[in-house]
């Protein structure tokens, strides 16, 4: 874990990873059984996502006693910061300014989302000082 791939993973890889992140290592059993309410995937479905995500370099597995044992290849945060990048170029032209206005004024923003905004800022603005 914590390479920092520029991997791109789709919804449903975004739902496998969840879990994985959750908790490692995880069976193919394991993760249907932990998905099963959300998406009612099979065993099928989820072996042929972890293969697609295994060349892509997301998750790696060991082979256990009785089955594969499935582990994130990328951590989180790493993750998160690419498709966040991704969506502000996407959709935003690259502006987090932009967004937070969107966000604003769609009242979208709850207070406690206002007050960690600020500690952000304050935070950002520190290190711009250094």
């Amino acid at each position: 874990m914590g390479k920092s791939k520029n991997i791109s993973l789709s919804d449903g890889e975004w739902k496998l990873m969840r879990v994985l992140w959750e908790k490692a290592p995880r069976t193919i059993a394991d993760m249907v059984k932990a998905l099963e309410a959300e998406t009612g995937w099979t065993k099928n479905t989820i072996f042929v996502m972890l293969n697609r995500m295994e060349e892509k370099g997301a998750v790696y597995y060991t082979q256990g006693t009785r089955a594969r044992q499935y582990y994130p290849a990328i951590e989180k945060d790493v993750a998160a910061a690419k498709e966040t990048e991704s969506f502000l170029k996407k959709v935003y032209d690259g502006s987090v300014g932009l967004l937070v206005a969107s966000l604003a004024g769609q009242k979208a923003l709850s207070k406690e989302d206002i007050d960690m905004l600020y500690g952000v800022l304050r935070r950002a603005e520190e290190e711009a000082g250094k």
